[in-house]
């Protein structure tokens, strides 16, 4: 019986470090609530190329983001997916801000669905910082405005 019990714990154990790592949380100043962001372990392969994935949770909602980063030369990409909305958002050294999906990334299922996005914040969140933007920050700004893009 001790045995039992003890490969259940070392279970739960493994499963709870292999799923993700919280990496940030903050205040999402919607009525979301607060935010969580986990790095996960296992990446998105596009087109040969392993893409790192983040997922914020939020407090008052079921929903789940999934951030994937595509690192190119000169910028990363977010895509940014959940069941309500896709889009990407840009980091090219200049600015950081969203845009639609190209189309480099339809091959893998992401679609802007412009029924969905809320296109008067869509317009507002084209510049949201000047300059560089850091990995993780990248996330937090998403974890904030993203859900102001999906129309009700």
């Amino acid at each position: 019986m001790k045995r039992i019990l003890l490969a259940i714990v070392l279970l739960v154990g493994v499963v709870s470090l292999t799923y993700g790592r919280k990496v940030a949380e903050g205040e999402s100043n919607t009525p979301l609530g607060k935010y969580t962001i986990q790095v996960l372990d296992e990446p998105l392969m596009l087109a040969g190329e392993e893409l790192k994935c983040y997922v914020i949770t939020y407090e008052n909602s079921p929903m789940e983001v999934k951030v994937y980063v595509d690192k190119e030369a000169k910028c990363k990409n977010y895509i940014v997916a959940s069941d309500d909305l896709t889009v990407m958002y840009k980091c090219n050294g200049e600015y950081f801000g969203v845009s639609k999906v190209d189309k480099k990334y339809s091959t893998a299922g992401f679609k802007t669905d412009e029924k969905r996005l809320d296109r008067t914040d869509y317009f507002h969140q084209k510049l949201l910082v000047n300059g560089m933007t850091a990995e993780v920050e990248a996330a937090k700004l998403i974890a904030s405005f993203y859900p102001m893009l999906i129309k009700d």
